[in-house]
């Protein structure tokens, strides 16, 4: 209310519910026809399983969807998305310069632009916040999927940080991802809730709300999400679990799957000398770049010669975090790269009831059509070397893998010929999970009449309860793509067997 009495234009945000608010006063009118009784009996099904997004009550009671112009909230900061060049005109940027004044457009000039990912930040000048948060979301295109996930992450996280470096209390958040930019909407949600999810968990103490600004199109897909990163039960937590995606993030919401990293073992060696460390990180970098050549190719004739240093600079830091394994690291993760879509698998999860070291393939995830094969094996011997020295076992989801996913049998007959023999003799079991009925007939010829000594080692493993009774759940990475499929595939079996009991 101004001084001649007249009704603000500007939205308090103190004023709006939260999401544990206005999710409380549902759940009070709709109770019982929201949780039915098939609802109960997947949540009895989940019970053995955590989810990654825990019910927070703390955390909800941060977070405000509000549909509404993100430039009339009366909050520390709002956020404004752009391009490159900081002109774009798109709806939320032409709200802000209208109510922030001509002085903004001034202020921007100063800025000399924004690349893509990052925030920079001015004052907010004539609008009721304090700052103004500017951020450019990536073009999207289905064929660079993985680098426009990375770079609509780092504008949610950079907002995010220069929230907390600022000490600002509260933060409204619209929309990154324009209609102009060709982002799914449903997809930039995903990032958008987890990504804000995983920094309050890990640095949101100071920040008390956050506020997402959407239009009357985007409120029914954030409301239809939300419950899956912000649960307002213990029920809903569990019943939001096999509706998340495959890639949920790693512990600060960054899209990666568990399948795009390597986990290293403990104390695997140490290098004598850095003159050494020096020349295995060269030898890294020939094998990455000889590996996905083809598609940094098509890469670099897109950019300019600055970004191509950018690049080659990204894949040296990620080859440099590669060899420290010889150091003793305990885990290195490839999805911070251009072109991270050649997300080949490898994951050393953990231990079996033997004590035997499980290693785990996702099928769904070898680019067998994008990326040379045979240094991919290369690789593949040199990473898999120091595991194979004691008795592993060998877990392969063969979940939704398709046609482009397989490898050939004249492939495995090579890599059977090539490694080494402590790699077959310290294979104890090879666990398929969710095979066909083509894979099983092609795994029988293959081990009969292609190798020797493979064949009794074989299991085929039809649901994920099979597989527990060989390693606990918390002894295994599986992807969350596996648990909702084997969910929804042998529900009718999971329910006979809680009726047996």
């Amino acid at each position: 209310m101004d001084p001649l009495g007249a009704r603000s234009q500007f939205v308090e945000v103190q004023n709006l519910p939260t999401w544990d608010q206005s999710q409380g006063v549902q759940d009070e009118v709709d109770g019982e026809n929201q949780l039915t009784e098939e609802d109960d009996q997947l949540t009895n099904q989940l019970n053995s399983l955590e989810s990654p997004f825990l019910f927070r009550q703390d955390i909800n009671s941060k977070i405000v969807l509000f549909n509404g112009d993100v430039a009339l909230l009366n909050c520390t900061a709002i956020i404004s998305t752009s391009n490159e060049t900081l002109t774009d005109k798109n709806p939320v940027s032409d709200s802000i310069h209208r109510y922030a004044g001509p002085e903004l457009r001034d202020e921007l000039l100063k800025l000399k632009g924004c690349r893509t990912g990052e925030a920079k930040m001015t004052e907010g000048f004539n609008l009721a916040a304090r700052f103004i948060i500017h951020t450019v979301g990536p073009k999207y295109k289905a064929k660079y999927r993985t680098a426009a996930e990375s770079s609509l992450y780092s504008c949610y996280r950079n907002i995010m940080q220069l929230a907390k470096e600022h000490a600002m209390a509260s933060v409204g958040l619209c929309v990154v991802s324009t209609v102009k930019r060709a982002y799914p909407l449903e997809d930039a949600t995903h990032i958008a809730l987890r990504t804000v999810r995983r920094f309050l968990e890990n640095h949101g103490e100071n920040i008390e709300t956050v506020v997402f600004a959407v239009s009357d199109v985007e409120e029914p897909v954030y409301r239809k999400l939300m419950p899956l990163y912000y649960p307002c039960s213990k029920k809903e937590e569990k019943i939001s679990l096999p509706l998340l995606p495959a890639d949920i993030g790693n512990t600060e919401g960054e899209p990666v799957v568990p399948e795009r990293q390597i986990r290293i073992a403990e104390k695997p060696g140490n290098l004598e000398d850095d003159s050494a460390d020096d020349s295995l990180e060269y030898i890294y970098i020939y094998i990455y770049i000889h590996i996905h050549s083809s598609v940094l190719q098509d890469e670099f004739i897109k950019q300019d010669e600055a970004e191509i240093s950018n690049v080659f600079l990204q894949i040296c830091c990620m080859v440099r975090g590669l060899c420290t394994f010889c150091s003793g690291c305990e885990k290195t993760s490839f999805h911070n790269i251009v072109l991270s879509q050649c997300n080949f698998f490898l994951s050393f999860s953990g231990v079996d009831l033997c004590g035997r070291t499980v290693m785990v393939v996702v099928g769904r995830n070898i680019p067998v059509t994008i990326i040379d094969m045979e240094k991919a094996l290369l690789y593949f011997i040199h990473v898999m070397d120091h595991i194979t020295v004691k008795e592993y076992v060998m877990v392969y989801f063969h979940t939704l893998t398709g046609e482009h996913n397989h490898l050939d049998t004249d492939f495995l007959k090579k890599l059977s010929d090539i490694v080494d023999a402590k790699f077959k003799k310290n294979l104890r079991a090879f666990y398929f999970v969710h095979p066909t009925f083509r894979t099983k007939v092609s795994t029988w010829f293959f081990t009969t009449f292609s190798v020797s000594g493979l064949k009794e080692k074989v299991h085929h493993i039809e649901n994920l309860q099979q597989l527990f009774t060989c390693i606990l759940p918390e002894q295994i990475d599986i992807p969350p793509f596996v648990l909702e499929y084997d969910t929804r595939v042998n529900s009718l079996y999971y329910t006979a067997q809680s009726s047996g009991l």
